[in-house]
Order: C-alpha cells, then structure tokens, then sequence
C-alpha cells in the first residue's frame, strides 16, 4: 500500500464534543481521503471519546487508525506512540480541541514539496477568546529559516513536519515534562531543517478555547514545571547554536515570553519557595543573557532580566503587580524626557535605594508614533501636504517636526521645514485624554523645483516621511498609511510646467503599507498610456471641413494649451490645435480649410510626450472649398495608408475636366 501523504496525529483526552468537528475536518480535507492517515491515540479519557472515535471510525472506513493507552498525564506519549505508526511522508500534530481550515493540509503539502521545505507553519486563528501567534504570519515565506524569521516565536507542534527529518533526528517529545515539551521537539526540528515555510495567505488551524479550560496546553500551572524545562531549553540552544546574532535571536523569546510568565506565577506561591525559585531562575538565565541583548528587548524586558539577574525579589513581585495592573488599565504608563530619552516611569525608576540603571526603563525606540494625512494632492509644481504626527506619552513641547524626501535608489535625501500647527483635543480619545498633543499638526509646501536645497528634485521616486519631534526626541515615519477619508491614495499623475521643460510627477501611495511616494520622470508611472486616440476619424457633421479627432486623457493636470493635435507637411509648414477635454473624454477639431497645400503628418504632442494620429480611412470622402474663390480640397493621401497623411491641395482644372471628359 503506497504511503500516505499526511498523517494526522491527534492526542485525545476527554476531547468531548470537540473531537468530532476535529476528526471531521481531518477527514474532509481538499486534499483527499487517499492522501491522508489519521491517527488518534486515547490517552485515558473517560468522558466518551473513545466510543465516538469508533463512530467516527465507521463513518470514514479506513481513515482513523485508534490506539488507546492509560492515561500519561501529559501530551507527549499519546504524541509519540502516534508517530511511531505514522506512515505519511509528512506528519501533522492536531489537538483534539482543534481543527483545521478545508484546503489546509493541501496547500501547506504543496509548499513544503514545491519549496523543498522541512517545516511548514500555517496560519493559526484563534477561536473562543483564544490568543493565537500572529507575528509570524504576516506574509507567505516560500523559504526561510530560525534566524531570518519569526517562527520561533511559535512552538507549538501544530505544524506540518516532513517525517524524515524527524526520524533522522530521532526527535520525540520528552514524556518526563508537563510543560514545555512542544519547545524541545519544534526547538530541534527548526535548527535542523533543509527550510521553513510560511503559509500565512490562508486560515489552517482554529486554535480553540474550550469553554471548561481544559486543553492540554493550558492545565498546568506554577513556576515549578516551568523551571523544569527551561534549563533544558537553554541548553538545547546553548548546545546548537553558536554565540552570536542567532544566539541572541532564539534567546530574546525565551528571555521575554517565558520569563514573563514564569513571573506571573511567582507572585502565588509562598515566599521560601519565592526565594528559591528566583535563584534557579538567575542561574538558568545567566549563560543566554548578556548586555548585548538589550538592544533586542523591551524596557519592561530589560528591568525583569535586570530583577532576576540580582535576585530583588521584593522588586520583581512589585513589578509583576505593576504589569498586572497595566495589564487591566487602558492608559500606557507615562514618561518622562530627560536629555533626548524617554524613560517609564515603571517601579524605582530613579530610585536612589535601589540604584536601576536608567537603560532598563528607556523606552524612546519604543515610543510609538502616530500620523494621520488629511491633505496630500499636487498644485502645478508644489505639493502640498498637512495632517498631524505625534510621539505617543510626549507632550507637543519645543516641537520641531520636518517632513523628509528620500530618492528610493541613490538615498539622497532633503530635510524640509513644516508649518506647526494647533490640534486642540488630539488623544482625548486614547488612554482615557491621560495624554494630549496640542501642537502636533504640520503643514507643508514642497516646490519640487527648488526643493532640493533650492535647485529641482531629480527624477526617481521620492519616498515621504515625518520627522516627528518633540522634547529633543526625534522619530521617522513613513505617512500616508493612515490618512483621512478625504485624500485619495490613487496614483495621480501631473504634467507640471517648470522653467526648463514639462515634467511626469506622480504622487501615490505603496502597496501594501499605503505610504505616500512622488515619482518624478515615470519611475513607476508612464504618461503615455494616460493618452489615447480612438482609431475613427471623420469630418464633423456641422462643418465639412474639420477633420475631427476623438479619444481621452486622464492625467490628473497638464498645463493649460499644452494638449495639441501638432500637424506638419512635407513642405516645413507647421500648425496645431488645442484639444477640447470634457472630463477624460476629448475633441479634437483641425480646420483643414486654413491649411496650406501639402502631405500633413501629425502627432497627438503633449510637451516632449507624443502619439501618432490615427490613419485615415482610404474611404473618407473629399472635403472641397473655395479659396479666394479658387477650389480647393483634403483627402487621404493616396501612398501613406500606414499612418495619418493629409494631401491638401488647390483643384487642377485641367486634370479635372480630363476626368470629365474621359472618365
């Protein structure tokens, strides 16, 4: 029997009722029932899974494989003993809590096989309140690594494995562990993958809360079983990865996500027990944590490691009461600005007792920074925009705000003067009005033919950002993202008159972040195809002798009289007419009777920018007229038909009554 694509290995225990929708959207799967193995393992449940696994079983003959165990008190031996019978050239661990998207085994299948993948992580929705990863899903990542990436900040086993890879390294999850062990059998896999996958552009996993609490994942509880595994994780990195960068990389999760919850359990036991865990605590830390790293860290990230390091106890409960409280609050803590640092004001901030180093609450590459534009449109050669910008927790004082223009390729850059402006009320509506910016708003005028530190902008593409400042503290971001209802992020290109020549400029927002961008010189966007000529061209049915031109233009600008239809014959005389737009629509109307006599040529000409005219149809009647009473007429050339040719000439009266008389 060939091999199954995917086995499912699912580890139940009093999984009821979630087991069934879980089973069946195993068994449903787009990939295909011939493609699939599921393998439940029962470790011991007394709530009736087992009799609905058997049900199950009968309903898709075949499919499930069960083996049921006494129970181990934990999810790696049910994990285990699954994996031992899987046959599947990849393996995926579903809790029986759980379930998966329709395509998600399909597509996560085809990415590792078309990738060459070991691991594929697929997006993970949380359901019942539950908190699902997110930072890792922001985007697909056909390939990528533990390094480069954000997958370590997910260690659950939820993810597709190709099998080999774990019995060629003989991983299986430790049984002697009630918590932490999905960290040494992902840790493991991850270090020693050909690749990892991100499928984040579909929802595979519905990571679910059960209404009793009781998945495998949240029952276990105190500092103990988490001092337990965390030395042997430490290890694990400490044995495989190399001091340096991917070190730290690994070590940053567990120095936040692990110490932190380790913490909110401290402050529930007794204190002797306080003490000594602290201790285990400092000493597990001591080999992962070094001062480069807080660089990597958040302030609140530095105080705990700096707490733990030097065993203040007393310090890190008050702390851990602090973050609670914060927690509960709707109000970000405050700062205080001292020498261009933001510091928070967490716990003995400053506090001549205790003697914490101002860099455990600096928090000024953490301040975040908020926008919005409410103008942004070209005028002629000017751009204007306004709108406000504001560091969070800093008041608008000594405000010194810049809007800053970067040429994408070359990094040249010009740093412009704003307008300051009053925004009386801005964040009354955040952090219960705890804080307000009153001067946070900015207006600008940038003439692209003097911004450049007085002489024109170069062509290229011309990035926008604010230099927000305030109180010596100065942060760049890119605008446009967050912008009032009112301004357009749609490309808009401007022919814009300068003194030199007409220019494409082209103000329009990024995908997918939405910022503001000015092409210069049609980087990005062409002028041409905004012009256009319908092929029909006829006499106007209110004057026979104007040749009629139809067709659009849908620049958002263009100098006034600077659309012509350019007209030239092949004995050097020239002329031209201006086109007549309503909306993006156009008429063209040329006079042919105000022609001189010649082969007219001509071209639709905005500045240096130009389309032929269409060619005339060879049908197209005569236009006749008199000329100081002399007749005169316009037809199509008779030896151009591949482009407009105009023959405009006075009537040969011998030629003409040799036609009459021999016609």
């Amino acid at each position: 029997m060939a091999a199954p694509a995917v086995s499912v290995i699912v580890a139940a225990y009093n999984a009821m009722p979630y087991l069934t929708r879980c089973i069946t959207s195993v068994a449903e799967q787009s990939i295909g029932q011939g493609e699939l193995e599921v393998i439940v393992v029962d470790d011991g449940s007394t709530d009736g899974t087992a009799k609905e696994l058997h049900r199950l079983s009968g309903v898709y003959p075949g499919l499930i494989k069960i083996f049921e165990q006494a129970n181990s008190g934990g999810p790696s031996a049910p994990r285990n003993a699954g994996l031992d019978h899987a046959r599947g050239r990849f393996v995926f661990f579903l809790d029986a809590d759980d379930y998966l998207g329709p395509q998600a085994l399909e597509r996560m299948v085809a990415m590792a096989e078309k990738n060459g993948t070991d691991v594929v992580l697929g997006k993970m929705v949380g359901v019942g309140g539950r908190e699902a990863p997110a930072s890792m899903f922001r985007r697909d990542q056909p390939k990528t690594d533990v390094f480069s990436s954000r997958v370590y900040w997910t260690l659950n086993p939820m993810k597709l494995f190709r099998r080999d890879l774990l019995e060629r390294h003989a991983l299986r999850f430790p049984a002697d562990l009630s918590i932490g062990e999905d960290q040494l059998f992902v840790g493991p896999a991850y270090l020693n993958a050909a690749g990892i996958s991100v499928l984040a552009s579909y929802d595979c996993l519905y990571w679910v809360q059960r209404e009793d609490e009781g998945n495998i994942t949240l029952r276990t509880g105190g500092t103990e079983p988490r001092l337990t595994f965390l030395p042997r994780v430490v290890d694990m990195i400490l044995e495989n990865v190399p001091p340096g960068p991917g070190r730290d990389h690994l070590a940053h999760r567990h120095l936040t996500v692990e110490v932190q919850q380790l913490l909110e359990h401290l402050v529930h036991e007794p204190r002797l027990q306080q003490e000594k865990a602290l201790a285990r605590l400092a000493e597990t830390l001591a080999p992962l944590w070094h001062e480069g790293l807080n660089g990597r860290l958040s302030a609140m990230a530095r105080l705990r490691l700096y707490l733990v390091r030097h065993t203040m106890l007393d310090e890190l409960l008050a702390l851990a009461r602090f973050e609670e409280e914060l927690a509960r609050s709707a109000v970000s803590t405050p700062v205080i600005v001292d020498g261009g640092r933001a510091l928070a004001r967490y716990p003995f901030l400053r506090d001549p007792d205790r003697a914490i180093p101002d860099h455990c609450y600096d928090v000024t590459a953490q301040l975040g920074v908020r926008h919005q534009v409410s103008r942004a449109e070209l005028r002629g050669t000017t751009l204007h925009l306004t709108g406000h910008g504001y560091l969070h927790r800093v008041a608008t004082e000594d405000v010194s705000t810049e809007l800053v223009l970067r040429e994408r390729d070359t990094k040249e850059e010009y740093r412009l003067p704003v307008a300051h402006t009053m925004t009386p009320g801005l964040g009354a509506d955040k952090d219960r009005g705890h804080y307000r910016y009153e001067k946070a708003g900015f207006e600008a005028a940038v003439d692209i033919t003097t911004a450049a530190d007085g002489s024109p902008l170069r062509d290229g593409l011309w990035d926008i950002s604010l230099a927000i400042g305030a109180q010596g503290i100065t942060r760049e971001v890119r605008i446009g993202s967050k912008r009032s209802a009112a301004v357009s992020g749609k490309a808009a290109t401007h022919i814009v008159g300068t003194a030199e020549e007409p220019r494409a400029a082209t103000l329009y927002t990024t995908h997918p972040h939405g910022n503001f961008t000015l092409d210069l010189g049609e980087r990005k966007h062409a002028v041409l195809p905004h012009l256009g000529l319908d092929d029909h061209v006829r006499w106007a049915s209110d004057a026979p002798t104007e040749l009629e031109f139809t067709g659009r233009c849908t620049l958002a600008s263009h100098p006034n009289g600077a659309l012509v239809v350019a007209l030239r014959n092949d004995r050097g005389d020239s002329a031209s007419f201006p086109v007549s737009a309503t909306g993006a629509a156009f008429v063209v109307r040329v006079p042919v009777d105000g022609l001189p006599a010649g082969i007219w040529n001509g071209e639709l000409r905005l500045g240096d920018w130009a389309l032929p005219l269409p060619t005339l149809p060879g049908d197209l009647t005569a236009a006749k007229w008199r000329r100081r009473a002399l007749p005169w007429y316009a037809k199509p050339a008779a030896d151009d038909e591949k482009s407009f040719a105009l023959h405009v000439a006075r009537t040969d009266f011998v030629k003409a009554m040799t036609r009459r008389i021999n016609p």
